[in-house]
Parts: C-alpha cells; sequence; structure tokens
C-alpha cells in the first residue's frame, strides 16, 4: 500500500514535532530552575526577618550559589524546638541561654556569631514612668511604680518564648521581680507576637516595650512608630545574633552543607560588609 505525504502534511509534522521538543526542552529548564535547585530552611527570628536584611542576604548569596534559602520566621524559642525536630536547617537565634541548651544536647553544631546591636526599652517621648537616662534595673522599678497607677495598658510584651522575650524576663528578674507576678498584672499586655506588632502595639497604647533596635530603626525611618529608645546602648542590653546548623548525625535528611556554607557567608567579608552597611544609607546609621 503506498502512502502518500503532502508537503503541507510535511510540514505540519515538523511543526508539531518542534512544538513538542520546545516543550519539552522548557520543561527541564523549569524542573532544574524551580524543582530541580537544592533548598535551604532557615528558621529566624522575627527581630532579624522585620528589619529587612535577610532579603539583601538572600539575593547576595543565592546570586553565588544554586540553592533557594527560604526564610521561616518566628519567635527564636520556637525555632529551636522545629530545629530539634529536624524541620529546619539551620536557625538564626538571639538568645544565648536557649542555643546553649540547644548546643549541649546534641541538637545544634557549629554556632557562629554574626551579627550584634543593642536591645532599648522605648515609650512615649513624654516618658510618664521617668525612665530616661536610667539603668535597666532602675527603669523596670520606675515602670512597675506608674503601671500601678494606670488603668491602660503600660508594658507589653512579646510574650512569645522569642529571645526578645527571654531577655525581658530576665531583666524583671535582675530588678528583682517575679515575672510570673508581674504578668498578671492589668498594665502588662503579653501580645504574643513578633516584634513588629508588638512595636505598634506599644505605639497605640503610648506604653513601653523591650525592642531589638535594628526592629525599631525600621519601623521609626518608615514612619510607623513614634516611641524614643529612652534606655539603650547599656552593656546589660546588649543583643547578640548567632547562626547554628542542625546536626546531621540527629537528622540526616537535613541540608548540612548548605547551612555550614551560608554561615560560612555570613561571617565573610561580603556577608559582613552588608550586614554593616545595611539601611545606613537610608537611617544613618547601621542597624547592626
Amino acid at each position: 500500500m503506498h502512502i502518500t505525504i503532502t508537503m503541507e502534511t510535511l510540514t505540519k509534522m515538523l511543526i508539531t514535532s518542534m512544538l513538542i521538543l520546545a516543550i519539552i526542552l522548557s520543561g527541564n529548564i523549569i524542573y532544574t530552575e524551580y524543582i530541580a535547585k537544592p533548598q535551604l530552611l532557615v528558621a529566624t527570628t522575627t527581630s532579624l526577618y522585620d528589619t529587612g536584611l535577610l532579603d539583601a542576604l538572600k539575593g547576595a548569596y543565592e546570586a553565588k550559589n544554586p540553592v533557594e534559602v527560604i526564610f521561616i520566621p518566628m519567635g527564636t524559642g520556637q525555632a529551636i524546638e522545629n530545629a530539634k525536630r529536624g524541620d529546619v536547617d539551620l536557625v538564626l537565634v538571639h538568645s544565648p541561654d536557649l542555643e546553649r541548651l540547644f548546643l549541649e544536647e546534641g541538637h545544634g553544631v557549629s554556632r557562629k556569631i554574626f551579627a550584634y546591636n543593642f536591645f532599648a526599652i522605648i515609650g512615649p517621648e513624654e516618658d510618664p514612668a521617668g525612665i530616661v537616662g536610667l539603668n535597666s534595673t532602675e527603669s523596670f522599678i520606675k515602670i512597675v511604680a506608674y503601671g500601678e497607677t494606670q488603668n491602660s495598658k503600660v508594658w507589653i510584651s512579646r510574650g512569645d518564648n522569642s529571645g526578645t522575650h527571654m531577655k525581658e524576663k530576665s531583666l524583671w528578674a535582675k530588678a528583682g521581680f517575679s515575672y510570673a507576678e508581674i504578668m498578671l498584672k492589668p498594665w502588662y499586655d503579653s501580645a504574643g507576637s513578633g516584634m513588629g506588632f508588638v512595636i505598634m502595639k506599644a505605639e497605640e497604647f503610648s506604653a513601653y516595650t523591650l525592642a531589638d533596635m535594628g526592629t525599631y530603626l525600621k519601623y521609626l525611618k518608615d514612619g510607623r512608630t513614634s516611641l524614643k529608645p529612652l534606655v539603650a546602648e547599656t552593656r546589660e542590653l546588649l543583643n547578640v545574633y548567632s547562626a547554628i546548623a542542625v546536626n546531621p548525625k540527629r537528622h540526616p535528611n537535613v541540608n548540612f552543607e548548605g547551612a555550614i556554607s551560608f554561615i560560612a557567608f555570613l561571617v565573610s567579608d561580603e556577608g559582613q560588609g552588608l550586614i554593616e552597611d545595611y539601611w545606613r544609607s537610608r537611617c544613618g546609621q547601621s542597624l547592626f
């Protein structure tokens, strides 16, 4: 049986073949770009995430490394719990006591300090509790005395077991107060949320709060708060950020090589330069 293929049919077959080839090639590109690229899951404190710094670090790192960095913002306590389960590859946190336990229990390895700034007690410019110029202990005593005279919220807490919340609790103890009793006071509010939300809530109530300077300066520059840093840059308010890789012996599924590579980038000259220069052009000083 003789089959005759016309030029029109041949042309259609050729076009169809070319389309199929194009679809296959584009599919391979999509797979390589979006599916095959390894991921690095990083649980990070909200005080870092809210500043926008991590986006700058992500862009610079991904430009030189075939990996997709995914930041998951949460409080330090929750970040460490996720890391203990092996749900993430790396944590960026700022609670030395929790970090020490995490390492001692064998959940994390290769801790590196990559940034620091200060916590600050921020509040309304008129400073009704009269804490400006005092140290943190004297300030907390004054805030308690003022709170007992008020019918509205005077102190807004993270209340989320974050690094900032842990620091706040240690400052209450240092000032001689039982946190279990303080948190029940009617003038005390536990927000159970991230740093940005807490700053905005303190703004709403013209209240005091403990904030990291990085998030505070960003919110100040963006015009989202009028609160002032009334007690800041004292030794007891030092705020250190660490990167810790999840121990692959506990969780063989983690991207350990990626975690170590990203930690190396954070402490490199390039990473440190990005951290130091970030936001300087906008607000005249570094966030970290």
